[in-house]
């Protein structure tokens, strides 16, 4: 965490440590002059069933980590130069959908997910089964992802899937494209 960054606090918490330093800053003014007792905790209207979204989001943010794991193992492996260069720029592009999965997730429950993936050994194999292999994997998350713009009520988070989802299949697509110029 940053020298400014503040750790976040569940409502309750904010409040009474809000309330401590209007104390100390100023004891004659009432920092909230209405509040007789602690606030109520309030959902915000979008983040109504969070709950079933953001386990969705839990799981597309663990394979987003772990897809940008894969595309670094295989940067390692590619035969070429340009098959390493594509590898790498999947990685981050995945890398940079596990980001926008965890904005998503802040917007929904007020927290961070603390995630570590961590992938068995890759196997060595052949190149172009690799190619095969993650082409699949990418044709999974598109369908995966179109499905959940589907079924959120959310019209941003659908927005965001959508994206994820025409992502996924320009991954495909280019894979497709390295594996012609291979075979």
């Amino acid at each position: 965490m940053g020298e400014y960054e503040m750790a976040a606090l569940p409502i309750e918490q904010d409040y009474r440590r809000c309330e401590r330093i209007w104390r100390r800053v100023s004891p004659g003014l009432a920092p909230y002059p209405d509040a007789g007792a602690e606030p109520e905790r309030r959902v915000p209207s979008g983040a109504r069933g969070a709950e079933d979204g953001a386990e969705a989001v839990r799981g597309f943010l663990r394979d987003e980590l772990a897809d940008a794991q894969v595309y670094r193992c295989l940067a390692r492996q590619a035969p070429t130069g340009e098959g390493r260069r594509l590898m790498l720029r999947l990685a981050g592009e995945e890398a940079g959908h596990a980001r926008a999965l965890q904005a998503a997730y802040f917007l929904l429950t007020g927290g961070t997910y603390a995630v570590a993936v961590v992938l068995p050994p890759q196997p060595k194999r052949r190149w172009c089964d690799a190619l095969r292999e993650r082409y699949h994997e990418e044709t999974g998350g598109t369908l995966a992802y179109a499905r959940a713009a589907e079924g959120t009520e959310d019209p941003c988070r659908a927005r965001l899937y959508e994206r994820l989802s025409a992502d996924e299949c320009r991954h495909a697509e280019q894979l497709r494209a390295l594996l012609e110029r291979t075979l």
